[in-house]
């Protein structure tokens, strides 16, 4: 059964309707009207620097299978594991590690199989990532988590949502792309975004939108040998733990947040609408001018509006 979606469109502020679309600046009303009155802000601000990051320990949890680099922040607070793309690692999230402890959150963030630091994936059992992630929250003694996921982190963290929603207290899940999802309208859809040789353009090009890459070369640089230095060995043929589908997504009950770039080529929002409005009580948002790496492009942004979302359903 289809569920309704709210599509919730956030400010620095405070919220607001569902006529407006996010800017990294601000906001910019949908005109109705034949022009403008003003050419808005850029939402980038070249160049943004990397800031210092908070004390963390890191470790190779050894699991049944597998070895797992991870870095931890530590405290009492309230938990919150970061899930990174595919053209990523634990590496990756420099910009949300200081903000969200910050804030009073441990910071857990840690590399699947085949990625910076952890045990290559085997060819014939890549394993199953959501079980990698139940075994790790085991390892480090955690209890109830949020998560916050990109790209193919995105999959991971719904796969483990469907059978372990009363471990979590909250997810955000940016610029997913469901390739497994077993739907006719899905797939159609998600063939028709992308042309032949997609996945064969350089990384920055496919997951960085193209106002981030004119804006910020040296963003751009820093993303590039990051995505070089993620990979560590095989990371192919891990399987999910359950079947994509619009009756499995129903499954899951947490409170969810998906955010969309709204140059996002491998998931444009209108592919993310459709996968949220069979989660139940999903809320959506969408940042205009951003690509796929939502997280690398406004992390302010995205950290705030994340932080909302947790703060409500602690």
């Amino acid at each position: 059964m289809d569920h309704k979606i709210k599509a919730t469109f956030l400010s620095r502020r405070s919220l607001i309707g569902q006529s407006l679309v996010l800017a990294g600046a601000g906001l910019l009303a949908l005109s109705s009207g034949p022009a403008l009155a003003q050419v808005p802000p850029s939402p980038f601000q070249p160049p943004v620097p990397i800031p210092a990051q908070a004390p963390f320990k890191e470790g190779v949890a050894e699991l049944l299978g597998t070895k797992l680099y991870y870095r931890d922040t530590g405290g009492t607070g309230p938990v919150v594991v970061f899930l990174h793309p595919a053209t990523g690692s634990a590496m990756v999230w420099d910009y949300q590690q200081p903000a969200f402890v910050k804030a009073g959150y441990r910071v857990i963030a840690y590399s699947r199989r085949g990625y910076f630091g952890s045990q290559p994936a085997d060819k014939d059992n890549g394993g199953t990532p959501s079980k990698d992630l139940a075994a790790l929250m085991d390892f480090l003694g955690v209890g109830k988590f949020a998560i916050v996921a990109s790209a193919a982190g995105c999959t991971i963290t719904l796969d483990y949502a469907m059978d372990h929603s009363d471990r979590l207290t909250a997810i955000a899940v940016a610029g997913g792309s469901y390739g497994e999802l077993d739907e006719p309208e899905y797939q159609e859809i998600s063939k028709s975004s992308r042309v032949k040789g997609f996945d064969e353009m350089p990384g920055y090009f496919r997951e960085l939108g193209p106002s981030y890459r004119a804006a910020n070369l040296a963003g751009t640089k820093a993303w590039d040998e990051l995505e070089h230095k993620a990979l560590s060995g095989n990371r192919l043929g891990p399987k999910n733990a359950n079947k994509f589908n619009w009756t499995t997504l129903a499954r899951i009950k947490v409170p969810t947040l998906f955010i969309a770039g709204g140059a996002d080529l491998a998931a444009p929002p209108t592919m993310m609408r459709l996968v949220a409005s069979h989660v139940p009580n999903a809320k959506m948002v969408v940042m205009s001018d951003v690509g796929h790496s939502t997280y690398w492009e406004l992390p302010d942004l995205f950290n705030q509006t994340i932080l909302d979302f947790f703060s409500a359903h602690k």
